[in-house]
């Protein structure tokens, strides 16, 4: 099974968490099942101290696995963040499609989030051209070579990513 994907990226701030809260409701609403990974630069801790499940990885465990009847979580060790690709082919069978946050070096097909008072220059049209950019959604009008859609509209940005990654032809 081809799992679709496409990522979401901007500068820090630009509001691309806000616009894919948006997307997601959207595409959610039209039945599909959505999948999300979160690239963090940073060290993050979804495990806290004093919880069974810190003091287990604390202890050693390389992989430790949490299971309620609602939701699991999964804290894996790693010396090397995996590929990305690595990471939808072991986790998000399941779903229609994934969007991910971040991942600007990825190869996977990407939306640029542009906001004027973020910043002037794109980082997929500028000092870098990034072939795998499919198109911008800005709160300005831009002149690319690839769509601009509206910020602002998240429906209009949900209608892209179901007509060029949903239902795009292999």
């Amino acid at each position: 099974m081809l799992v679709k994907a496409v990522s979401f990226v901007a500068k820090s701030g630009t509001g691309k968490t806000t616009l894919l809260e948006k997307v997601i409701s959207e595409l959610k609403q039209r039945g599909y099942r959505i999948g999300v990974i979160k690239h963090d630069a940073h060290r993050f801790d979804i495990d806290h101290p004093g919880k069974d499940s810190h003091r287990l990885t604390a202890a050693g465990a390389d992989t430790m696995l949490i299971s309620s009847p609602e939701k699991l979580a999964l804290v894996k060790q790693h010396a090397e963040p995996p590929p990305i690709e690595d990471l939808i082919a072991t986790y998000f069978g399941d779903v229609d499609l994934i969007l991910t946050e971040g991942f600007k070096k990825s190869g996977l097909p990407k939306i640029e989030v542009h906001r004027k008072e973020r910043s002037p220059t794109l980082l997929c049209r500028g000092e870098q051209h990034d072939p795998s950019l499919l198109a911008v959604a800005s709160d300005e009008p831009l002149e690319l070579d690839v769509p601009v859609l509206d910020l602002n509209n998240p429906g209009q940005v949900a209608d892209f990513v179901e007509k060029h990654i949903i239902h795009a032809t292999d």
